[in-house]
Formats: C-alpha cells, structure tokens, sequence
C-alpha cells in the first residue's frame, strides 16, 4: 500500500548534542508521536472517491463491482486498508486472477476532495487454458490426476475443466462447469458429465457408471440431481451366485439434499470444533431402476486437553429403505471396515456375505473415541515434528439389513447384536489440509465369522476417518 498521507506524518530525526534532547525525552516523544498518528489514522474522517480496477481482459466489470463496493463504505483510513484487503481476498477467490495488488492514493482531479481517496486494484488475469499434474490420495487409495482447465470462460468467474484420473482401483474421465452467483461466490451451479471405471471392494465386480450431476450450492446446503447408467459385471469365475444376481445394466435418477455445519479449526488434524453433516437421497421418483430412500449422518466433535493433546469423538450412521418393492442395489449399499472406519478389519469386510463375498448392508452405525497427541519428547517442534501425531483409539460399529416390518424396538436390537470393535494406537501424519496417513496397531475384538481380520499393524490412506 502506498499512503502519501501516512509518509507525510513520519517523525524526523532527534538525536545528538546540538538537538539539546535527553534521551529519555527523545523516547518519550517518539511515543506521542506514535499514538497521534495512530489516533488520527483512525479517527481522520476520509472519502473513497474512487475504485480503479487495471488490466482487466475478458473479465465482465459488472462482476467486480459486487466484490469492492464496501470499499466505498470506509469512513477512515485504517478502514480503507481493511476493507482493501477483504475486497483483494474476494478478488483472488474467484479464481480468475493470478495477483492482485492494491495501491492507495490521494484523490486528483477537478473534483477531488480534501480527504479523498483512490483506491486501484491493479490485477492479472490468469491463463486463458492451463494445465496441472497431481496426485490424490483417497480411502486406502491414490491416484494420478491430469487437469485442463478454461478458467473465466465467459468473462464473469465461469470455470470449464476437464480430468483424467488414474488410480490403484479405478480410472475416470470427468467434465465441468462452474458458474458462481455474482456477489455471492458461496451459491455457484455446478454441471458434471463423467465415466468411472472400477472395481468393488471385494474385486470380483467390474463396474462402469457413466452419469450426469447437476448440483446446486447454497452456503452450507447442496442440492443435487444425478443421472446414472451403471453396469456391473464379474471379474472372477469364483464370484457368489448373489454377486453375479448383480450383474447387468440399471438406470438412477437421484435427487439429494447435503447439510453441511463446520466450525473446526482443521480438517485433518482438528484441535477443537465440531461437525455435522446430514445427507438424504431419493431415487426412483424421476426415473431410472433403482428406487430408494437413503439416509446417513456423520458427528465429529473435537476438545483440546493439557499438554497439546486432544480427544475426538466421532459417530456414523445411516439407513436406505427400498421403495416399490424392489431390492437395493450393491451399488446402492452401505459398507463398513478397514483402517479408515473400524480398524483392525478388512476393507468393508464387515456385515453380510455370500460365499465370502461381502454384500453391504441397508443400516450401519459407527462409532470412534480418539485422543492424539504430539510425539514424545516433541522431536521437531514448530516445523517437520508438527506433522505427526501419537494416535489412541477405540472403534465399534456394526452393519446389517433390516426387516422393515419389524418396529424401531427390533431395529435398534438389531444394530446393537454382533457389534465390532477395536482398539490400539499408532501414528498419524498429516499431508497438507487435505489427507493424512495412520500406521496402527490393532486389536479386533467382537470378530463374527466371515470377518476379514488385520490383527496387529495396519496402514491406512484418506481424506475421511472415523
């Protein structure tokens, strides 16, 4: 920022014999000096005459002006600074520009005032296309991510971007757009058009979905229609009779709702805040085969201790009901295990089966205590040491089908037979703000037979855990 204001009120220099200043009252002087400019930086009543915004391309100016109209609102000029910087956040949040700096300056001109201001944004559009190379890490699997993007397409924040995905279970090719509401970069409408290729948790089913999502986000809600074709199809001769009922083609037309409230201060390694997230799909109403209400809820809550430590409480739970008589869908189905949801299990190896062939379930619920800690001794704190946590842990949950028929009393007597549960301890490593790895050691107990164990060290990759 530059403030011609501001130097001008710079204090000279006082020092030296000839000056005839103590250095006590040197000190003293430099302090007044110090709190009238505070003082008349923040009481100086000021006038922003103008917002200048340079070196724009494509970009529509209409869409800026919701960005840093409150600018035009400061009274005073620690204000003007303030309110400059939260419109410069705006600015680079809608993901058009590649800098934005702001200079401000004393108003010119016939009509300029003697407490006016100018303010300019002097900004750099990005790239008409541009290109990225990544990798992801997802539940107990990675990926390589190639990206085009055409960011600011049509001049007001629009966004078309195309990926190719390589991963360890799956491959997909996704296409995008996205249009946020002018004013309001936390509304946008988002169209996908995809193909996933993959294969299910057990490995025997080959399933391809090819769909259309139209979503729409208003602040902590997302509403959403996908359209989906889905075939499913054997990969192993030695797949169960109830896996190859499976195979074939079906249609989902689905309509969903998602609530989302977040206060934590970190996604991956929270130290207070909680979490909740409710979502509820309906399928079948608009189309399509499958024809289901889907139900499922997810609590965190987070509390910091002594010592840097912190203990977490998580819960999961969810229920589909089939509607017009008929079945769900494997695909449609909860699944519950492996070292993101109750350690010391296989991945999704909990619930019914069929000839070894984990099926899902219509109802789960899941539990997890947890405190985290630093690592002992604290070995590189305040830099590479922060990454790691010790982790302690307790896990239960249990997955089945339910007789509808049967009232809430038997439900609930049937969530709560057969539970699994575990417990341990390990480390934990946060990668960035998005994903983190654990190395555990567990103990399963409660184990049913059919149960697919990992009694002792189990490794772990994801952006969401129990």
């Amino acid at each position: 920022y530059f403030l011609d204001t501001i130097q001008s009120m710079d204090p000279l220099p006082m020092h030296g014999r000839d000056m005839g200043v103590h250095p006590d009252d040197m000190i003293e002087v430099q302090e007044a000096e110090h709190e009238t400019k505070q003082e008349v930086l923040e009481n100086k009543d000021v006038v922003v005459q103008h917002v200048n915004i340079e070196g724009l391309g494509r970009t529509k100016e209409d869409l800026l002006g919701y960005e840093i109209s409150e600018v035009f609102d400061a009274k005073n000029l620690i204000d003007v600074m303030k309110k400059s910087h939260i419109a410069r956040q705006k600015l680079l949040r809608l993901g058009i520009f590649k800098e934005v700096e702001v200079v401000i300056d004393t108003s010119d001109g016939a009509d300029a005032l003697p407490n006016g201001l100018d303010v300019t944004f002097e900004v750099t559009e990005m790239k008409r296309l541009t290109g990225s190379y990544n990798t992801m890490v997802g539940n107990n699997e990675g990926s390589m991510v190639l990206g085009v993007k055409l960011p600011n397409v049509f001049g007001r924040a629009e966004k078309l971007t195309f990926q190719f995905s390589y991963g360890t279970k799956e491959t997909s090719y996704g296409l995008s757009f996205f249009k946020p509401q002018p004013g309001n970069f936390e509304r946008n409408l988002t169209l996908n058009l995809y193909k996933v290729t993959g294969q299910f948790p057990w490995r025997l089913l080959l399933c391809v979905f090819v769909g259309l999502c139209v979503s729409h986000l208003l602040t902590n809600h997302t509403l959403k229609w996908e359209g989906v074709w889905r075939e499913l199809g054997c990969l192993a001769r030695s797949a169960s009779f109830a896996v190859r009922e499976e195979s074939g083609h079906t249609l989902k037309s689905a309509l969903s709702h998602t609530m989302s409230i977040d206060n934590r201060n970190s996604a991956i390694f929270p130290k207070k805040g909680a979490l909740l997230r409710i979502n509820q799909e309906l399928a079948g109403y608009t189309g399509g085969d499958a024809s289901f209400l889907k139900e499922d809820f997810e609590l965190q809550v987070n509390r910091r201790l002594v010592w840097d430590s912190v203990l977490s409480a998580s819960l999961w739970g969810g229920c589909l009901l089939p509607i017009g008589g008929r079945p769900s869908s494997i695909a449609d189905r909860f699944y519950l295990g492996g070292p993101t949801s109750v350690r010391g299990f296989g991945m999704y190896s909990i619930g019914p089966q069929s000839e070894g062939d984990y099926l899902g379930g219509e109802a789960y619920w899941a539990g997890g205590l947890h405190l985290y800690t630093p690592l002992p001794f604290r070995p590189g704190r305040g830099g590479f040491g922060d990454l790691f946590r010790t982790h302690f842990f307790l896990n239960a949950g249990n997955l089945c089908n339910l007789n509808y028929g049967e009232g809430p009393r038997a439900h609930l007597q049937r969530l709560a037979e057969c539970v699994r549960w575990s417990y341990g301890a390990g480390i934990v490593l946060r990668l960035g703000n998005i994903a983190r790895l654990e190395l555990n050691y567990c103990i399963p107990m409660g184990v049913q037979s059919g149960d697919r164990i990992c009694d002792g060290v189990q490794f772990g990759a994801g952006i969401r855990f129990l």
